[in-house]
């Protein structure tokens, strides 16, 4: 059985990839690592040829770490709107200063859809939400004290790295049996928690209690899934291209799973760039229909 996590790399669908570069290294403190064109070999890792020749930066919190944002051109999709779609809604950052944060992006390309408060689960953990450029989630998350439940990472950067993902499914149950089963990850309890963004989302009462699970991988990494509403909508990738918002959540394991039930995009290879350095990796299909790419650690 392979072991999952820590997150890697989250890969963000970008329209205009010099306005994202521009809004995470102002506004959020992140630095270039790498930039260039798709190469057909990590075209083909997305079943994707036509992405080829796109160009795509590589990010960290001040330039350090080994939990990347990955931003690829890819055209708008007019269609998509943030939290009505399955698949991955979100990503979660550790951060020194919740309030603080918030007040270094109110005037900036992010887009404020949560302001900051605690969580109904923990008063010690305080979070906002927003948008960026592109359309995608963010939660800007901070600790005020250590929490039983939770193993998580102190943040060396007053924006640190990715540590939880979000992911949208049709329930949790599915979600915890898939990866269970795929990746080990040990049985979460499912809990009825206040989600305000997606409520707003999905024209639901700001209080409405939805079901939440997180998924404990290692590296101090979780999943969070989320329920979604009915109504909510498949995360449909135009012809050819990426899924809109966060396409894809990168994540170490131990070794690629041997299991005919697991559908891959393309037959695993060896990629040089950040974030596979050589190491065989794949991408398959989880069972909200979210990219889930796996990089082995040998």
């Amino acid at each position: 059985m392979t072991a999952l996590g820590p997150v890697a790399a989250v890969t963000i669908a970008t329209p205009d990839l010099q306005a994202s570069i521009d809004a995470y290294r102002q506004h959020l403190g992140y630095a270039i690592t790498d930039h260039g064109l798709v190469t057909p070999e990590l075209a083909a890792q997305f079943n994707r040829a036509g992405l080829a020749g796109r160009r795509y930066a590589l990010m960290l919190p001040a330039g350090e770490g080994e939990t990347w944002l990955r931003f690829i051109e890819s055209p708008r999709d007019a269609a998509y709107r943030p939290f009505r779609h399955m698949g991955w809604n979100a990503a979660e950052f550790m951060v020194q200063d919740t309030d603080q944060a918030a007040a270094r992006i109110a005037q900036s390309p992010f887009r404020v859809i949560g302001a900051p408060a605690n969580l109904s689960i923990s008063d010690r953990i305080r979070a906002m939400q927003a948008l960026g450029p592109s359309n995608e989630g963010l939660y800007l998350t901070s600790f005020s004290g250590k929490v039983a439940a939770f193993d998580v990472p102190e943040a060396q950067h007053f924006i640190d790295r990715v540590f939880i993902v979000v992911l949208g499914a049709p329930s949790c149950a599915v979600v915890d049996a898939f990866y269970a089963r795929h990746f080990g990850t040990a049985p979460a309890k499912t809990v009825p928690s206040i989600i305000t963004v997606l409520s707003a989302a999905h024209d639901l009462p700001a209080d409405t209690r939805h079901p939440l699970a997180a998924l404990a991988l290692r590296g101090q990494c979780y999943i969070e899934v989320d329920a979604m509403p009915a109504g909510t909508l498949d995360r449909e990738a135009s012809p050819g291209e990426l899924p809109p918002g966060i396409s894809l959540v990168t994540f170490f394991v131990d070794r690629l799973p041997d299991d005919p039930a697991v559908r891959w995009l393309a037959s695993p290879r060896t990629l040089p760039q950040a974030p596979y350095h050589g190491r065989r990796t794949a991408v398959c299909i989880g069972p909200a229909g979210e990219w889930i790419e796996l990089v082995e650690r040998a």
